[in-house]
């Protein structure tokens, strides 16, 4: 973000069911021309206060809620965005730099999560327990049922502004609660805009609180007593150090990844190569699924190699905005710097450049290495940039050794026809989720979505954050 000026539009702070004017104004500017896209707020301890009061007071309403009413608002919500559709997808690919193809495909994508959560919140059913099992159970009914917790809070990155803050708004509403959301500085404004729109639904006022603004709402919030949930998505040095504060609420962390991608001798090259380079190279890499790691078995190597190079070539670098672009920008001047360094680093301790390896500003070109020792951070940390590094494998114990690897464990791909790998790489690689046939890259958003080891803790996907947002309650007869 840059200091605020006058020209472009203003996207309000969304505070106790109304717009709320911040009292410091900064620019978000395009990743790609560097012109404003925007004006919003950079969130004062007052405001973020005034968003905690409103969620609040909203609990017992939220809470009051029945099913059909929750659905119906999230219904609303969905007609809503794909009322907007094309606002959204301009303000993704301006703000953020993501190609228009990809953000168009988030837009899809989000409208999927609004109904997934309509849906689970008309299916919240209750469990009726047989007790007669157990010595004086018999003449007894037992009831479980799910209820919200309250007052929660999401905590969201830059590089899905819509569909990520929906994955944390659709399932409280269907749940029950009432939210507030702290949105990346980076790309604030697509959901600063979702947030308004909320306002056209019919939920109590206070139930969505919207703000924007950099680490010391995060701490205000996390600190709030009134918090019962924490649901962070963002990097595993921020989420981890987060999950170390001394509160009472339930903290929920999507982390960073590393992700190995395993292509074994039997496995379709062609299809593997076209989805191992849309994983790698699409959004410029800055996901936390994003392929890193390839592990190719030594039989294929030198095809694969040369199919990855083939189809990294054949990616259009330009202007997010350009229905034709393939790769944009990153997000910053400053994160091509800090990639161009990594990889430079790689080549000092050994590595081989095979593809790319450039930085032009804020673009860096899709990057595929060799012989990457592993002592190089472009091997060892998250990359989140264009960048594949490439190794071969003799055996299956060999290449699931290497996936497991390291600090991360988020999502995982193996290429093969052989079952029986497939079942010891399901045993063995320590991840969230493996995909078979598929990159790491892969997700849909009904499935349960999150990490082990430093790459997270809990799961997303609706269902799932919908357990995690509310509380059983057991009635006895």
């Amino acid at each position: 973000m840059a200091a605020a000026g006058e020209s472009s539009p203003l996207f309000p702070f969304i505070v106790g069911g109304a717009r709320l004017d911040p009292a410091q104004m900064v620019t978000v500017t395009s990743p790609f021309s560097g012109d404003a896209v925007g004006r919003c707020g950079e969130a004062m301890a007052l405001e973020v206060q005034r968003a905690l009061d409103a969620a609040a007071a909203a609990r017992p309403a939220m809470a009051a809620l029945d099913l059909a009413a929750r659905r119906q608002a999230l219904l609303e919500l969905e007609a809503r965005v794909r009322a907007r559709q094309d606002d959204f997808a301009a303000l993704m690919a301006g703000e953020a730099g993501k190609p228009m193809r990809d953000a168009q495909g988030e837009v899809q994508r989000a409208l999927v999560t609004l109904r997934a959560a309509a849906e689970a919140a008309a299916g919240l059913a209750d469990e009726l327990p047989r007790l007669d099992a157990a010595p004086g159970g018999a003449g007894r009914l037992a009831l479980l049922r799910r209820f919200p917790l309250g007052l929660v809070a999401g905590v969201t990155p830059f590089n899905f502004p819509l569909n990520l803050v929906l994955h944390k708004l659709a399932p409280a509403i269907a749940a029950g609660n009432s939210i507030v959301l702290k949105l990346s500085p980076r790309a604030p404004l697509t959901g600063l805009l979702l947030g308004a729109l909320t306002l056209e639904c019919d939920l109590p006022p206070g139930a969505v609180n919207v703000l924007a603004g950099g680490a010391e709402p995060v701490e205000q919030i996390l600190t709030d007593s009134r918090l019962a949930l924490f649901s962070f998505t963002g990097s595993a040095a921020v989420g981890w150090l987060l999950k170390t504060r001394p509160v009472r609420a339930r903290v929920v962390l999507e982390l960073g990844g590393n992700a190995a991608n395993i292509v074994h001798r039997d496995a379709d090259l062609a299809a593997a190569a076209g989805k191992l380079v849309a994983g790698a190279f699409r959004f410029a890499g800055q996901s936390c699924i994003s392929v890193q790691r390839v592990f190719a078995h030594r039989d294929i190597y030198e095809e694969l190699r040369e199919r990855l190079i083939a189809g990294a070539k054949g990616l259009r670098l330009g202007d997010p905005l350009d229905a034709t672009t393939d790769v944009g920008p990153m997000i910053t001047e400053a994160a091509a710097c800090r990639i161009e360094e990594w990889v430079g680093e790689a080549v000092a301790l050994g590595a081989r450049i095979a593809l790319g390896g450039r930085r032009d500003g804020g673009f860096f070109d899709p990057t595929i290495l060799e012989n990457v020792p592993p002592q190089a951070r472009v091997w060892r940390e998250e990359a989140f940039a264009p960048v594949l590094a490439l190794k071969p494998y003799a055996e299956p114990a060999e290449a699931i050794a290497e996936a497991n690897a390291g600090r991360y464990g988020l999502q995982a791909g193996l290429f093969t026809r052989d079952l029986e790998f497939v079942q010891r790489a399901f045993r063995e690689i320590e991840v969230g989720g493996l995909m078979i046939n598929e990159a790491s890259s892969f997700r849909l958003d009904p499935m349960p979505y999150g990490g082990v080891k430093d790459s997270g803790l809990g799961r997303e996907g609706i269902r799932y954050a919908i357990e995690h947002m509310t509380e059983p309650r057991l009635l006895l007869m």
